[in-house]
C-alpha cells in the first residue's frame, strides 16, 4: 500500500535517525571493553536521534506539539496534534550490543492515536499504521494479528521489572498465574517491538505495567489496525494514564484479564 505524506514523514524521519542509531550501535562491541564502558556514549547516541527525527518532523509539520523520552513536552502552535516518539527503545539491548531496540514514533490527532511507527534499522523492519488504514511491515506485507484462540496455545511477551523499576511483587503474583497457562514467554526488553511483533502475529499477547507513552502510542496503533484489542490491565483505555498495556486478538484478550492483579497495580 502506497504510503500517505504523513506517514512519508514519519518514515523519512525514523530511517534517517536509523541510520545514526545504526552507526552508532557498530561501535557498542568496542565500547564493551573500554574502562568506562558504553554507557556516556548510548546517552549520546539516544540523543543525537532524537534531535534528527524533532528536527525532521517539526520541519514537515511546523507547530505539531511534542512528547519525547529524552526532551520531554514541547507544546507547539498546533495543539491539536502531538508526536510522541521514542528514539531508542530498547536502550538496554542497545547498550549490550543485542540488535533487538527500534524507533517509535506516533502521532495525536485532538487526543485520538491516528498514526504509529515502530522502526528497528538493524533488521531494517519498519512497521507502520495509520487508523482506518491497516498496519503493515515495509510497506508490502499486511499486518494481522495471530488468530489463536486458547492461551494454551500462546506466545506472550512481557516486561520484567528490574533494579531502579517498582512491581516486583505484582509481577510475581501475575507470573504465577500466567505462566502455567501459556504455551512460551519471553522478554525482548523493547515494549515497541513487543506491540509491533503482536501486529505481526509473531507474539500472540504482551502486557507490561510501568512503561511510558512514548514506549506504546506507536504500537497501539499497530495493533488496532492489524485487528487486535488494546487496553490498560482493567480491560479500559487508561494505558498512558496508568502506564500499563494489554495488546491481543480480540478472544485472547478477554481470555487473558481474569489472570491479571488488576487491583493492586504497581504493589
Amino acid at each position: 500500500m502506497p504510503a500517505s505524506a504523513l506517514m512519508n514523514v514519519m518514515i523519512g524521519a525514523a530511517r534517517k535517525a536509523g541510520r545514526s542509531l545504526a552507526r552508532d550501535f557498530g561501535e557498542v562491541e568496542q565500547l564493551q571493553v573500554s574502562v568506562k564502558g558504553p554507557g556516556n556514549f548510548v546517552s549520546a547516541a539516544d540523543h543525537k536521534a532524537e534531535e534528527i527525527i524533532y528536527r525532521e518532523l517539526a520541519k514537515a509539520r511546523p507547530g505539531y506539539s511534542f512528547l519525547m523520552e529524552e526532551r520531554g513536552e514541547v507544546v507547539g502552535d498546533d495543539r491539536t496534534h502531538r508526536w510522541i516518539v521514542d528514539p531508542l527503545d530498547g536502550t538496554t539491548n542497545f547498550l549490550h550490543g543485542v540488535p533487538m531496540f527500534a524507533i517509535s514514533i506516533g502521532l495525536e490527532r485532538e487526543g485520538q492515536l491516528v498514526a504509529g511507527l515502530v522502526y528497528n534499522p538493524i533488521s531494517d523492519e519498519l512497521f507502520a499504521a495509520e487508523k482506518g488504514k491497516g498496519a503493515f511491515l515495509n510497506d508490502r506485507r499486511r499486518l494481522r494479528v495471530a488468530a489463536r484462540r486458547s492461551l494454551s496455545d500462546a506466545l506472550v511477551t512481557t516486561g520484567i521489572p528490574h533494579i531502579g523499576r517498582t512491581g516486583h511483587a505484582a509481577f510475581k503474583r501475575e507470573s504465577q498465574s500466567v505462566f502455567p497457562q501459556v504455551a512460551g514467554v519471553r522478554r525482548t526488553g523493547s515494549a515497541a517491538l513487543d506491540l509491533a511483533w503482536v501486529a505481526a502475529g509473531r507474539f500472540d499477547l504482551y502486557w507490561e505495567r510501568g512503561i511510558k507513552p512514548w514506549d506504546m502510542a506507536a504500537g497501539i496503533v499497530l495493533v488496532r489496525e492489524a485487528g487486535g484489542a488494546v487496553s490498560d490491565l482493567a480491560a479500559g483505555a487508561q494505558m498512558f494514564e496508568k502506564g500499563e498495556v494489554l495488546a491481543a486478538n480480540t478472544t485472547l484478550h478477554k481470555e487473558f484479564l481474569p489472570l491479571l492483579d488488576a487491583k493492586r497495580s504497581g504493589v
